[in-house]
Formats: C-alpha cells, sequence, structure tokens
C-alpha cells in the first residue's frame, strides 16, 4: 500500500464520532494542500474498518456515488447535522 495512503487512513482512524473532515482538510495535515483529490483516490480504496463515512467534501456535500445515501444516515445516525440543502453543517464539525 501508497505510505500515502497509509498516513490518509491514519488520520481518518482519528475522526471522532459525530465529527467530520474533509478531503482537503487531510491533504493540508499531510502537507499536501493541494492534494484533496489524491485523498478521495485513497479513500476509495480505504479498508473497511475506517469510518469513511466521516469524510466529505470541503463544502459539506456528501460524495460516493452509490454510497452517498449510506454516508449521509450513518452521519445523521452520529448526530451530524445538516444544512437545508443536505450539505452537512462544517461550522459545527
Amino acid at each position: 500500500m501508497n505510505n500515502f495512503f497509509s498516513e490518509v487512513y491514519k488520520i481518518v482512524e482519528q475522526i471522532e464520532y459525530g465529527q467530520v473532515m474533509s478531503y482537503g482538510q487531510i491533504a493540508k495535515i499531510l502537507g499536501r494542500p493541494r492534494g484533496a483529490r489524491v485523498v478521495g483516490y485513497a479513500m476509495r480504496h480505504c479498508p473497511e474498518n475506517l469510518p469513511w463515512h466521516r469524510v466529505v467534501m470541503a463544502d459539506g456535500s456528501i460524495t460516493g456515488g452509490e454510497y452517498a445515501e449510506i454516508r449521509k444516515e450513518r452521519l445523521k445516525e452520529e448526530g451530524v447535522h445538516f444544512l437545508p440543502d443536505g450539505r452537512v453543517d462544517m461550522s459545527k464539525h
């Protein structure tokens, strides 16, 4: 596995229940402030035991194609707040 991917997974593993992080925030922590897409690619291959549903777009949009609704439901179960347009309220998380 790619070392960068391993570093991404270490950060994702630490995202607390009821909280989210954006792909860009993770990239910035890892010293690659323009690496959000690479983080996204890593997340497409992440181990199932990670809280993958807690990683969202910078504007709070939920990605994931067929998994988007699953992600949204999991986040709601964790008490994550959403804006009226369906995006995560990033100011609260």
